[in-house]
């Protein structure tokens, strides 16, 4: 019999802050590209350290003692991080130099701190945790793919009380603007709030950090329930429906028991009309909520959308830039999370009102 599992602490670093979302004054980009926003990182790390730490480093370690305050644990049983391209920053510093230095007398610092468990590494020399620590990086299901494993070894070991699980992805100067070769970025700069009236190709992006402290004792203050998660292949939007179905059938539910869909439209006119079909064949009674245009698309930007959905519970307030429809939703107990990862590669979260 599976364990239930809640969310009690969160810590998130993005291009929104909680206040700029709910007071309904979002923070506005004109590039396509821009950056998370930075809290004061020398209240969490010590000075020292914090000079030698890449963005993701800071924002990872950062949104880990936030939810680790937030959930007043000192120390967490097991990390596990999920990154789609790692430490971006330090990569391509140690690309350039091998370019300018052609390959001779190359400093090894750049190349260690460009490791994917670079994050997860330095979270756990800095909290002095020896437990179990993975970093998984599956692109766009890289956060999904630690969230599975979370629920895994919480229901494999029953002696375990705290599972810090997060994403963490940066931007760079040239790796990043790479996508307006690929046709991931849209050729046109754009605001990021009118992301869903451009119908062109590609989206915007942008850069954040996600940690929740998962724990299967149910406390007073806690967040959210994590239900459930998967992810799944499917080849048409008519298959899609039907393995979305088929995961709230398991946790019997069925659509229209959801209160609140959280859909991961970037604004891509290909991407996007697997969205449109979902949003008008089963979910066209429930409350549907878009979150790209203010967070940007990124490898495991579905952190943002759960940092949300918790607000959600804990506030019982939606915030009307997140809407995509007029259904209203008061007091919601069940929140899905639909994303789509790639063409052919789609994930669902589950999360419940405790």
């Amino acid at each position: 019999m599976s364990r239930t599992i809640y969310i009690t602490g969160i810590g998130a670093i993005s291009a929104q802050t909680e206040e700029s979302v709910f007071s309904e004054k979002s923070v506005v980009y004109t590039s396509n590209i821009f950056q998370a926003i930075s809290p004061n990182f020398k209240e969490y790390i010590p000075a020292m350290a914090l000079r030698r730490m890449s963005k993701a480093i800071k924002m990872g370690l950062t949104a880990v003692k936030m939810a680790l305050q937030d959930a007043n644990v000192e120390l967490p049983d097991a990390i596990i991080t999920g990154t789609g391209e790692g430490c971006k920053q330090d990569t391509e510093k140690f690309l350039g130099s091998m370019l300018s230095q052609e390959e001779d007398l190359l400093t090894p610092t750049s190349f260690i701190q460009s490791t994917h468990n670079t994050v997860g590494g330095q979270i756990a020399l800095n909290l002095g945790c020896s437990g179990y620590n993975v970093t998984y990086s599956q692109e766009r299901a890289s956060l999904e793919s630690a969230l599975i494993d979370s629920v895994l070894l919480l229901n494999e070991k029953p002696s375990l009380n705290s599972v810090l699980v997060g994403g963490v992805d940066e931007v760079s100067n040239k790796i990043t603007s790479f996508g307006y070769l690929n046709g991931f970025l849209k050729q046109e700069e754009i605001e990021n709030l009118s992301l869903f009236s451009h119908k062109s190709e590609g989206t915007i992006t942008s850069e954040g950090a996600f940690f929740f402290n998962l724990t299967t004792e149910n406390k007073k203050d806690s967040y959210a329930q994590l239900k459930a998660v998967s992810s799944f292949n499917a080849e048409s939007p008519i298959e899609v429906s039907e393995k979305i179905t088929e995961f709230l059938s398991r946790n019997s539910l069925r659509p229209k028991d959801l209160d609140i869909v959280f859909l991961g439209k970037n604004g891509d006119l290909d991407q996007d009309k697997v969205y449109d079909e979902l949003q008008y064949t089963i979910f066209p009674k429930t409350c549907q909520l878009a979150y790209k245009h203010l967070s940007g698309e990124f490898n495991t930007v579905t952190g943002f959308a759960i940092w949300l959905s918790c607000l959600i519970f804990r506030r019982q307030q939606i915030p009307d830039i997140l809407k995509l429809n007029a259904v209203p939703s008061s007091n919601p107990k069940n929140i899905l999370l639909y994303n789509l990862a790639s063409n052919t590669s789609h994930s669902v979260i589950l999360l419940q009102k405790p």
